[in-house]
């Protein structure tokens, strides 16, 4: 009787992993504007350890990066498996996942990264100045069915790693930036930089190249993904990275479900996700305040970008963004092309705008059924809606009909639709700077209301934009410069406030 009862609670066992497993996913997919291909549940074996087997202590002062390595490694010989980290403060160097192993931070558990620079210098890989590369934080390439998932804390101590510009922060912050050490330049006639180089001794954080301009491209991600397929990252913090803090690129079948994202407003290049070349994915129920673009798309430069395929098959709902750059970002580089994809159901506040394209030549792509939809904005410090075609290297109005073959890799912004959207203070509430030769095309905008905006429409070089059931109000009237064929049919397209 007693092995009849231990067989039935090991077969609900099984039965309620299997269940974990599928997590449902499938109810994103409905009333979709057209069909997409839907993720994949990530399926880990069902063995477990802890890290506290391997050595490791939780006291914030040892360093595990030994115990990660050798758990991760006792896995993988067993065929993969889920590696529980306690709750605790776990210093440590760089990690490396592999195939079929879940990193799972227990609630209370924080794997805080070494501000030690030196540990994530990689050996080989001397760039052209002279410089080494450096190691994401977290990283794993060329694998399959990993997962990072729990409610704890991966925290990358991004302070010691970034610059930081004295026009972004209080006299406070910046004072006690300075107490840290450092070296302070120039960055324009009343501004300066911040470099976390020649750090105060005590801090014990060495430099790991010969001047701070070297050092900070150095700068790794807190957590980078490459040609890998079948990835879940779901439930987990992710605070503080010296760059980007999560970056999955060239990843077939990705899920990021509850994921929240925090930095300073203040941090550079602050990105809290940045997919590329991605193909099959799935962000949803995610909360992000961060010192960059938020959720932000990316496809490769150049012919490096077409070689690794479009983004495609994006599904983007449920989500939060606050302060950052942009809520819902392409680019700038995105020569792969972006393809079916949908954002709706998000809120973005305190962004500076809320769905931002930008691009420029030899960065740009294709775009083909990019659709957002029940999207709610307000405090947006520039754009709502916003398209950007000389982000990088060129300004507006550059004739692009010269060059106008794949080699040069223009912007080609076009068939977006925007629907059922609110925004409730912006400075312009949708601005379009195309090129000469490229105009921004093929635009649907239905039922969009943006209320309480300094500008109405600012377009140049756009064609074929249809306005329709939308409510625009601003201060100022629109302003369009070299556009054809734009057609209102609002019920209330730029009334004066």
């Amino acid at each position: 009787m007693k092995d009849i009862r231990i067989w039935t609670l090991a077969c609900l066992t099984l039965l309620v992993s299997t269940t974990l497993s599928a997590a449902g996913y499938e109810q994103y997919y409905t009333n979709l504007p057209f069909e997409m291909e839907q993720v994949e549940a990530v399926v880990i074996p069902d063995y477990t350890v802890t890290l506290t087997e391997f050595g490791a202590f939780g006291d914030g002062e040892t360093l595990c990066t030994e115990a990660f390595a050798k758990a991760i490694k006792h896995l993988q010989k067993q065929g993969g498996g889920h590696l529980i980290v306690p709750e605790g403060v776990w210093l440590t160097g760089p990690i490396q996942l592999r195939s079929n192993i879940d990193l799972h931070l227990n609630a209370g558990a924080v794997v805080r990264f070494s501000p030690n620079r030196e540990l994530y210098v990689q050996p080989s890989d001397t760039l052209r100045d002279g410089s080494k590369k450096c190691y994401a934080l977290l990283r794993a390439s060329k694998c399959e069915n990993i997962a990072i998932t729990g409610q704890g804390t991966l925290d990358g101590q991004g302070i010691y790693w970034r610059p930081v510009k004295s026009e972004k922060v209080d006299e406070e912050q910046w004072n006690e930036l300075l107490a840290m050490g450092g070296v302070v330049k120039p960055n324009g006639k009343t501004k300066n930089i911040w470099y976390p180089f020649n750090l105060n001794k005590e801090l014990g954080v060495p430099n790991i190249a010969s001047d701070p301009i070297k050092q900070e491209k150095m700068r790794p991600h807190l957590v980078n993904i490459t040609d890998s397929k079948n990835v879940l990252i779901e439930g987990v913090r992710l605070l503080n990275s010296p760059k980007f803090h999560l970056v999955p690129t060239r990843v077939q079948n990705l899920i990021i479900d509850g994921v929240n994202i925090r930095c300073p407003h203040w941090a550079q290049n602050g990105d809290a996700m940045d997919p590329g070349n991605v193909q099959v994915a799935l962000i949803v129920n995610c909360n992000i305040a961060c010192g960059d673009d938020g959720i932000c798309m990316k496809g490769g430069v150049g012919q490096k970008g077409v070689e690794a395929g479009p983004q495609r098959d994006f599904l983007i709902m449920n989500d939060t963004v606050y302060h950052a750059h942009g809520g819902f970002v392409i680019g700038s580089e995105f020569s792969g092309g972006m393809q079916r994809l949908v954002v709706r159901n998000c809120m973005f506040d305190g962004t500076d705008i809320g769905l931002r394209m930008k691009s420029a030549p030899g960065r740009g792509g294709w775009c083909e059924d990019i659709y957002c939809s029940d999207i709610v904005m307000k405090n947006i410090k520039d754009a709502a809606i916003y398209f950007e075609s000389g982000y990088a290297d060129r300004g507006a109005g550059v004739s692009a009909t010269d060059k106008d073959n794949k080699e040069a890799f223009f912007p080609d912004w076009s068939h977006f639709t925007f629907k059922n959207i609110t925004c409730v203070g912006a400075k312009t509430a949708v601005e379009i700077t195309g090129m000469k030769g490229k105009p921004v095309h093929d635009l649907l905008f239905e039922d969009v209301t943006i209320l309480n905006a300094k500008n109405g429409l600012v377009l140049k070089f756009a064609e074929n934009l249809t306005f329709k059931g939308c409510t625009i109000r601003a201060r100022n009237s629109n302003e369009t410069e070299r556009c054809k064929n734009i057609l209102y049919n609002g019920r209330d397209l730029l009334a004066e406030e």
